[in-house]
């Protein structure tokens, strides 16, 4: 079983940069995340897109600013149980709780705070016949590029028009023994040099693009064979091991619905007057999971949430000590990897 002060559900930046702020206050934390890697929605849907209104930067790419999380928080040694969902929660007789994802990994925590942006998300599924079938026992489905070495030397077919397709036709066109992407239109709507690259790509004949069209069946009995395409009217067959369609993510609340918590308009009511605390003592909930009077839906207010959160932990879980908050600027950052961060020293000279 895992262990740890505080357990932060969604590894997003509002769930990475509680991370910092809990190990100023020399709290532990682990993160449970449905994606196969941090970032959130930042990481999975749009990590070329800049971001403006970040303090502090006229303009991030999502990406960085994900990479920029992870090495801010790298000093305090977070865990990460990735690519599960947390599905149940106990609270015990000496108020921790114990989380249990959908694999059976559990979690203990003396406090829970939930971060889970829109909450879990679920691949958009293409409507096509035994669909359900193929995305079982590795019958050659996949809505995540989990491992890329799982594809290379494969035949690969990816469906959709956005950075997901883009980034991972590009980047198994150097796996994969062949790779087709597909898209009902011809116009992309991913990053710009993302769009030339796969040009540039499709000109070196690393890459099939076949536009206007869309996936309309699969071949096999076993497992996929090949994958029927529909242009213009006409049918026309792609062999393939895999087919990948990333067609963007659905945003739902998930078990966490069913936790007894107050829910309003699917998010998670707190109480922003003190802390982000929800109903159940000892759990928060931060970020876009939340709603209040004045919510927005920001980033920088997660992060605020966050520091807030917290400190109402700290509290909590030291009961009766007195914590005096000092800036970073002046106390420095002390990490639990035993570095040690702080603003250099002003050179000590005499006047005369």
């Amino acid at each position: 079983m895992i262990q740890t002060d505080i357990l932060i559900i969604g590894a997003g930046p509002t769930g990475l940069f509680a991370v910092f702020e809990a190990g100023l206050l020399q709290l532990k934390c682990h993160i449970i995340d449905a994606l196969p890697q941090p970032g959130g929605q930042l990481a999975e849907l749009y990590p070329k897109k800049p971001i403006f209104d970040i303090p502090g930067y006229p303009s991030v790419l999502a990406g960085d600013l994900v990479t920029n999380l992870m090495e801010q928080i790298k000093q305090f040694q977070p865990g990460f149980t990735l690519g599960e969902t947390a599905e149940t929660i106990e609270k015990l007789e000496d108020g921790t709780f114990i989380v249990t994802t959908n694999e059976g990994t559990q979690h203990h925590a003396k406090a829970v705070a939930i971060a889970g942006g829109l909450g879990t998300f679920e691949p958009r599924k293409p409507i096509l016949k035994d669909i359900e079938f193929y995305e079982k026992e590795d019958r050659g489905v996949d809505y995540f590029v989990k491992d890329p070495e799982k594809y290379r030397g494969k035949n690969i077919v990816i469906a959709g028009g956005g950075d997901s397709a883009l980034d991972w036709s590009i980047f198994l066109s150097n796996v994969a023994n062949s790779v087709t992407l597909v898209h009902r239109r011809n116009e992309f709507r991913g990053a710009l040099d993302s769009v030339e690259k796969v040009q540039e790509l499709k000109n070196a004949g690393k890459i099939k693009l076949v536009t206007p069209a869309e996936v309309v069946g699969f071949n096999g009995s076993e497992r996929i064979t090949a994958v029927d395409i529909e242009v213009n009217g006409a049918r026309m067959k792609a062999e393939c091991d895999y087919f990948i369609p990333l067609f963007g993510l659905t945003p739902k609340l998930g078990p966490i619905a069913n936790w007894g918590l107050e829910i309003e308009k699917n998010a998670i009511k707190v109480n922003n007057a003190l802390d982000y605390q929800t109903n159940i003592d000892g759990i928060y909930a931060i970020g876009d999971v939340n709603i209040y009077p004045g919510k927005l839906k920001l980033i920088l207010c997660g992060f605020h949430e966050a520091t807030l959160m917290c400190q109402s932990v700290y509290n909590r879980i030291n009961p009766g000590k007195r914590y005096v908050l000092k800036y970073t600027t002046v106390s420095g950052v002390d990490g639990f990897d035993g570095t040690r961060k702080e603003a250099e020293k002003a050179v000590v000279k005499s006047i005369d």
